[in-house]
Order: structure tokens, then sequence, then C-alpha cells
């Protein structure tokens, strides 16, 4: 989901605005971004999806997830995180020694930006998962959600600016995709963000990276419903929608025919975009001609 996307690309690499957040959330005051050590794990998938944020700071292990989604499932996924972290941390060779090893305490948090209601505040507990939950179960492990959408957590937002000015960007995507297909509706709602100084230097300099992943990554079901709503605000009949309506899947094809620089010229070029469509259209009709 472009959400995601943003949500890493605003804090993965800023110390400064990661640190802003994490004051935020435990109401601490640290200043210096260098006492941040990144622990992101990069490269590890599990079942598909890729930690967040992952940090160090005095002697806690933060793991920061952000969702689009409701997730009763984060307490297992953060169990996976935080065992590959403590692995990759230290040293397995000290495992088997008498004397004591110390560890970061582990703290879980998660983002929650969705369209479904959520209070402002909740947890999940990876016990409720267990089929038969015993009354003092051995391994426990707490998420502590916090709902970011616009209006939500005042107090939160007003401690992190990068925080709450995220919230009013989602929140404008959403509007303009109330009247237009997603692929048009971010374009125009980083302009209006950029006009208004609200993330202004983060969209500028990302502008073209947060459109192509939002193209590519965004949830096909929640496209379909774009692309029915569009068609009956255009009085179009959704019986007689055809992949040529389908913008995900024509930037799908250029990207697979090594493409994509032409999926950014479409993006801020209508005439170049319809020529695709054309040309994609073609394409289609002679491969059906032949498979």
């Amino acid at each position: 989901m472009y959400k995601d996307t943003i949500f890493r690309l605003l804090f993965k690499d800023d110390k400064k605005a990661l640190l802003d957040l994490y004051n935020a959330i435990n109401h601490s005051n640290y200043v210096n971004p260098d006492d941040l050590i990144i622990t992101t794990l990069e490269n590890a998938i599990f079942m598909g999806i890729k930690n967040d944020l992952s940090f160090i700071i005095d002697t806690h292990l933060n793991i920061y997830e952000h969702q689009s989604t409701k997730c009763p499932n984060m307490p297992l996924r953060c169990l996976f995180y935080v065992s590959t972290l403590y692995s990759q941390l230290i040293d397995q060779n000290l495992l088997y020694r008498s004397t004591k090893i110390d560890i970061c305490e582990p703290h879980f948090i998660m983002f929650y930006n969705g369209k479904e209601e959520m209070p402002e505040k909740m947890t999940y507990k990876l016990s409720d998962l267990y089929m038969n939950k015993s009354e003092n179960p051995d391994l426990e492990l707490i998420v502590k959600v916090y709902n970011i959408n616009k209006g939500m957590n005042p107090d939160l937002m007003k401690s992190c600016k990068k925080l709450e000015e995220y919230s009013l960007f989602v929140a404008k995507v959403r509007e303009y995709a109330n009247s237009m297909p997603m692929y048009k509706a971010i374009p125009k709602a980083i302009d209006y963000c950029i006009e208004h100084d609200i993330l202004r230097d983060f969209l500028i300099k990302e502008r073209k990276t947060i459109i192509m992943y939002s193209l590519f990554e965004y949830d096909q079901a929640e496209h379909m419903k774009d692309i029915a709503e569009v068609n009956r605000l255009e009085g179009i009949k959704e019986g007689k929608k055809e992949g040529i309506n389908d913008t995900t899947e024509l930037f799908s094809w250029l990207k697979s025919n090594g493409r994509a620089s032409d999926v950014l010229t479409a993006i801020d070029d209508s005439d170049f975009l319809s020529q695709l469509f054309a040309e994609y259209e073609t394409w289609k009709n002679v491969n059906f001609l032949f498979f």
C-alpha cells in the first residue's frame, strides 16, 4: 500500500523525525538523533511482509509497524521480528555460557490508518491468538496500537509534526479518491500538500517515487472499487468495463517490459497516458489472436 511506503520513507532515513516520533509516543525528551541505532530488517521478509522500522535507543529495542488494515496477527509478526533482531544483535556463542546476557527490552507499536473504525488506542496480544488460552500464559507479547487517522490522537499529532502532516496527506488522498481513480488522486493530493506546506520538502523530493510505488503496491480490490465508482459517476455501465480502463494493469505491463520510465512520464502527461492505453489495447488484441 502507498501509505506503508510513504510512512517508511518519512522515518526510515530521517533520525530526527524518528526521534520526534519516539518522544511523542513515550513522552520523553531525547534531543540527539545519533542516540538512535537503526536496526530495521531491510532484507527480512516474513509471509510476504517486510519489517517497517526498528531501532534501539538507550536500552530499549523499538519495533514500529504501519498498517492500513486491522491486524490481530501483529503480535505473531512482531515475535518473528524481535527473535530475528535478537539473533542478529547477540553473539549466539554466548547463549551457552553460564553468565547472563544483557538484552534490550523490546517495545512494539502499530500505527493504523485504515478505513475501518478503530479506537484511538488499543492493544493486540499474542495470547489472544492461542487456541486454548491459559489464565497466565508463559509467553506474551503486547502490541500497542495507535489510530493515526486525521482527528485521532491529537496530543500525539501535536508532539510529532511529521506524523500529523502524514495524516493530513492521507486524508487528502482519500478525499480526492472519492471522485477519481487513485492514480489521479495521489498526484493531486501531493500537489495540494506541497502548495499548503504539508510535507512540502519530502513530497517535492519523493514525488515520483511515491506515485510509482502507489501504482504498483496498493490493493487491487481497492483499485477495482475506484474504477467502478468512476465509471458510475461518468455514466458508464459497470458491465462494459474493459482492461483499457485498468490503469494498474497497463502500468504493470509497462513495468514488466522494462518501460517503468514511461509510467513516470504518463503520470504528468494525460495525452501520453492515452497513447499508452491505445498501445496496450493493440498489444492485447494482437496477442489474443495468437493465444
